[in-house]
């Protein structure tokens, strides 16, 4: 989805000030953009309000701790700062990203004396998928890239650099004419999406992948106690490809994606069954989407 052109007209919070669009810059040669060392957070607000806004912030936090990052501000005052930054830039739907990076102070693999910067932006961002696919799900298609080992990166962070894998499943995708990625992790069981989180329904219970080498995603967790207090039946399991496939229904959660429902993984197809628009409506009506 490309950036409105009306962010351009608006304000970034950057490291403790206020500044225009084009003011928000930064110097080419810093780690974050050489060696991946950043950290991010997206975020929705509905009707002014950020939803779940200081478990994003508490997240945020936690993926530079991963990182080694101490980032030079507290969370009051990032969670400040969103609220304020919204309402500078007279929204009230918007999409929020804060992200965290290293300065471009040591250029080498190791840089500890490197700053550490922080900035938020805000702007309108509509439905991450076509909302024409609403009743008949997104196409997703099994690709090549897999989710990597705990022991071989940051999985429970979320870390910029881990978002190429991501980036280059779903244009993998693309190409053959699909959505998004489904994507299996390096055990060669089901994970998720390019960026996204899955879940499918087999017999009107939910089921989705036990997240150990990918985010367990805030939506995601929204989605389980929403089901659970709708009495429906949940498991955190691991999930084979050929289980998928015998699905009843299939859908995605994500802060982005919000819950889009899955109707076609390579050749097999999903209807958008009714404990899929149950939970869609729940999620809805929770964050007051209009």
């Amino acid at each position: 989805m490309l950036m409105p052109e009306s962010a351009k007209k608006g304000y970034l919070w950057v490291n403790g000030e206020f500044k225009s669009w084009e003011d928000s810059t930064t110097h080419l040669i810093v780690h974050g953009l050489h060696y991946g060392s950043s950290v991010f957070e997206g975020e929705r607000a509905y009707n002014g309000k950020i939803f779940k806004g200081p478990e994003h912030t508490a997240r945020l936090f936690r993926s530079a701790n991963i990182l080694g990052m101490n980032i030079p501000f507290n969370a009051s005052d990032v969670e400040q700062a969103k609220e304020e930054l919204v309402k500078k830039n007279g929204l009230t739907d918007a999409y929020i990203r804060a992200f965290v990076w290293r300065g471009g102070e040591e250029m080498g693999i190791s840089a500890p004396a490197s700053s550490i910067n922080i900035a938020i932006g805000a702007w309108d961002w509509p439905a991450y998928f076509p909302k024409e696919l609403r009743d008949n799900g997104i196409k997703l298609t099994q690709v090549n890239w897999k989710k990597p080992a705990p022991d071989t990166a940051p999985t429970q962070a979320k870390a910029a650099g881990l978002y190429m894998i991501g980036t280059m499943a779903k244009h993998e995708a693309m190409e053959r004419g699909f959505h998004d990625a489904l994507m299996l992790d390096y055990r060669g069981q089901v994970a998720e999406s390019s960026g996204a989180n899955l879940f499918i329904v087999k017999d009107g219970v939910l089921k989705t992948p036990i997240p150990d080498c990918f985010l367990n995603g805030i939506t995601r967790l929204t989605i389980i106690d929403l089901a659970k207090k709708h009495g429906i039946a949940v498991q955190e399991k691991v999930i084979m490809p050929d289980e998928l496939f015998d699905a009843d229904e299939v859908f995605l959660t994500g802060t982005a994606a919000e819950i889009v429902a899955v109707g076609q993984i390579d050749d097999h197809h999903y209807t958008v069954g009714s404990v899929t628009r149950l939970l869609r409506d729940a999620y809805e009506t929770l964050v007051g989407k209009s």
